[in-house]
């Protein structure tokens, strides 16, 4: 029997990376973003249901469970792939800057579990959420992504604990840098580009199925007995020197 899953920034590099690895598997989508027109064009690709979504509403992620629920009938897991990147220090880091930061990231990722683990808790099944490398090693200028990403990574933790005995496993995943239409401006040119991959003891910079392929063994129940972990998928990035 397919699994059912919900995936927020579902048209973005990692999500849509995730959602079609997910479907070659004969999974069922909920595709969740913000942008109508490539959630439209993802949905038709791979057979699933587009709902427009602010992952970072909880009204609006309960929306897209609701949805989701109507026309499947069951929901399996909930993936939060959104986020965003600042590149700043602290002293300038303006005040708006900082509530978008921790507005797209963890204010999603805690709706995500708010409303995941009450849609999961009667049949159990997990949630993974997505962090960063720089919440785990003190890199330059990434004071505020840093931040609200080791937010992510405590809310996995203590969401784990509270929801293990319905049978919701809580865990999130955290890239170094990836290959996605985000991150692009951070690879724009050779000596930029050159810099990014020097920083990963792989030598290489990750790309969105690293990624996606990690997200998708935390949500499978027969593969992963893991739950309250922060995964680095990252070359080393966030361990190693």
């Amino acid at each position: 029997m397919p699994a059912t899953y919900l995936v927020l920034g579902a048209a973005g590099g990692i999500g849509s990376a995730l959602c079609r690895k997910l479907a070659a598997n004969g999974d069922q989508l909920v595709l969740a973003g913000r942008s109508p027109e490539p959630l439209q064009r993802l949905a038709a690709e791979l057979d699933g249901l587009a709902v427009p979504t602010d992952a970072t509403s909880v009204s609006s992620v309960q929306a897209a469970v609701d949805a989701g629920m109507e026309r499947y009938g069951a929901l399996d897991g909930v993936v939060c792939s959104v986020g965003s990147i600042l590149l700043k220090p602290a002293h300038r880091t303006t005040p708006e800057e900082w509530s978008d930061v921790l507005r797209t990231n963890l204010d999603a990722a805690f709706a995500a579990v708010s409303v995941g683990a009450g849609a999961l808790s009667r049949n159990g099944g997990s949630i993974v959420l997505l962090s960063s490398a720089a919440a785990q090693v003190g890199l330059p200028n990434h004071d505020a992504i840093a931040a609200a990403k080791a937010g992510v990574e405590g809310l996995a933790r203590s969401a784990a604990a509270t929801y293990a005995r319905r049978g919701v496993r809580v865990n999130a995943v955290a890239p170094g840098l990836v290959r996605t239409p985000l991150s692009a401006h951070l690879t724009a040119n050779a000596a930029s580009e050159k810099a990014s991959i020097g920083m990963h003891p792989m030598g290489r910079l990750g790309e969105p199925e690293d990624v996606a392929r990690a997200i998708a063994w935390l949500l499978d129940p027969e593969q992963s007995w893991v739950t309250g972990q922060a995964i680095g998928v990252d070359g080393g990035l966030g361990r190693l020197r």
